[in-house]
């Protein structure tokens, strides 16, 4: 989330078939009028039919969002990675560039990957994912990004609680409830944040859930690199892990028997795995309240807001202030 404003009117409201359609064949590229809308809430993404009978992947940027140096940047670092034979999908060079403008938008283009989800349960589907992830830190460990964040306690847990607070997202009656257990889950966070110590940040995909994850009898590859950022490595791998204590210390065994083939981890920061979930949930519901002027949103998660909602986010809350006051996983 780059910024805590909430824009006035519905970014996308413009972008209608024609305007996606020009954009493409703007830049050289010959559409055969077939367009699909993918499912995408941050950006807008199309498959888009061309002449020859083939399809591209066309992303259409959320306006202020990023720059255009920490977009050029995520494009660099895919770049970087598929030069290094890492299984990621880059934008495609069209007229010498990687992001393009058409009436008011930016947009990349992609080609259509194929692909299945993995299936985590399968320990040596586990193993793969992690050297798979493991080669990308190596990679990002060359160097920091300069242009895109840091994934912190400020930006991930204290600003979007704070803009919560300041837009009356919460309701009167739950306000002191989630006031109490936020606060006291980010001084939880920071506590283990202590106890990890100074870890050591790089370049990561960011967000690394199963959703951006697509497997083909060759092995998995990344499809969206849009969140990436500087932070620790445990952040790529702790999504990978679910289930009770048992089942998520016997998945990060096989995760890191694959990872360590390729890059080392320093185990201090599994102290981070529940403080990094804790501020996701923060995170989350921020950014959920700061869309939702985007009709995408209002449609796809209409629960949100409820009372019911913040009941929920309150005892989950309760729950990792729990689990954070715990011995970290075992490896």
């Amino acid at each position: 989330m780059a910024g805590m404003t909430r824009p006035a009117d519905p970014p996308f409201s413009r972008l209608s078939p024609d305007i996606v359609l020009d954009a493409l064949e703007c830049i050289g590229l010959r559409c055969d009028g077939r367009l699909l809308a993918l499912n995408s809430y941050e950006n807008r993404v199309f498959q888009v039919g061309q002449e020859d009978n083939t399809h591209v992947i066309a992303k259409f940027y959320r306006p202020d969002r990023w720059s255009d140096e920490a977009i050029l940047e995520e494009h660099a670092f895919t770049l970087e990675l598929a030069e290094r034979e890492i299984p990621v999908v880059p934008p495609l060079s069209l007229d010498g560039k990687s992001l393009h403008r058409h009436d008011g938008f930016r947009f990349a283009v992609y080609p259509r990957p194929g692909g299945r989800p993995p299936e985590l349960d399968d320990p040596d589907t586990l193993k793969w994912m992690g050297r798979f992830i493991g080669r990308i830190h190596a990679a990002g460990a060359i160097r920091p990004f300069a242009h895109r964040p840091e994934l912190d306690i400020d930006s991930f847990g204290i600003r979007p609680r704070a803009w919560l607070i300041e837009n009356d997202w919460i309701p009167p009656d739950l306000l002191p409830a989630w006031e109490s257990v936020s606060a006291q889950a980010l001084d939880s966070v920071r506590h283990c944040f202590d106890r990890a110590g100074n870890t050591r940040m790089l370049r990561l995909h960011g967000d690394c859930h199963m959703g951006n994850v697509l497997w083909t009898d060759d092995g998995p590859h990344f499809v969206d690199f849009d969140d990436c950022r500087n932070g620790p490595a445990i952040q790529d791998l702790w999504m990978l892990l679910s289930g009770d204590r048992a089942a998520m210390t016997r998945q990060l065994h096989d995760v890191l028997a694959g990872y360590e083939d390729f890059h080392e981890f320093d185990a201090r920061e599994l102290h981070l795995i529940e403080a990094l979930r804790t501020l996701r949930l923060v995170h989350y519901s921020a950014w959920l309240a700061q869309r939702w002027n985007d009709p995408a949103f209002t449609a796809a998660f209409p629960w949100f807001g409820t009372p019911h909602y913040w009941q929920s986010r309150i005892l989950e809350l309760r729950e990792q202030v729990a689990l954070m006051q715990e011995s970290p996983l075992y490896v």
